[in-house]
């Protein structure tokens, strides 16, 4: 399939799911108290479908491929508040394992089409 739109690319999708569930677990209102947290939480996940989405608009693969790494790194950031919000009880193991999984899953995506990037450069 041709990408012709950021929009079109898997990885930004899946951000996008997991940024509607960073929003869903940030709700809940012992977590939503804490205002830096959830702050970061929701930035971290922010950007990481907009670094996907910015890089694809800069139509050359290696600055495109800088943006997917800022992408990658958010997606770090994301996974390190994770442990803050398991560590101080705003979600459950299961919850976090869930949203970690599938922060990899975006990671592992996002290398994958690195690679790919840097491989025609």
């Amino acid at each position: 399939m041709k990408i012709e739109r950021f929009e079109d690319i898997e990885a930004w999708k899946e951000a996008r799911e997991i940024v509607n569930s960073v929003y869903k677990v940030c709700s809940v209102h012992s977590f939503k108290k804490d205002y830096s947290l959830t702050d970061q939480f929701k930035r971290a996940a922010i950007s990481i479908m907009a670094n996907i989405a910015e890089g694809f608009s800069r139509k050359g693969n290696k600055e495109f491929a800088q943006f997917l790494f800022i992408a990658k790194a958010s997606a770090a950031e994301l996974q390190s508040h994770l442990y803050v919000a398991l560590d101080q009880g705003y979600i459950k193991r299961e919850q976090f394992d869930e949203l970690y999984e599938n922060i990899d899953k975006v990671q592992r995506k996002i290398s994958t089409f690195i690679k790919y990037l840097t491989s025609t450069l």
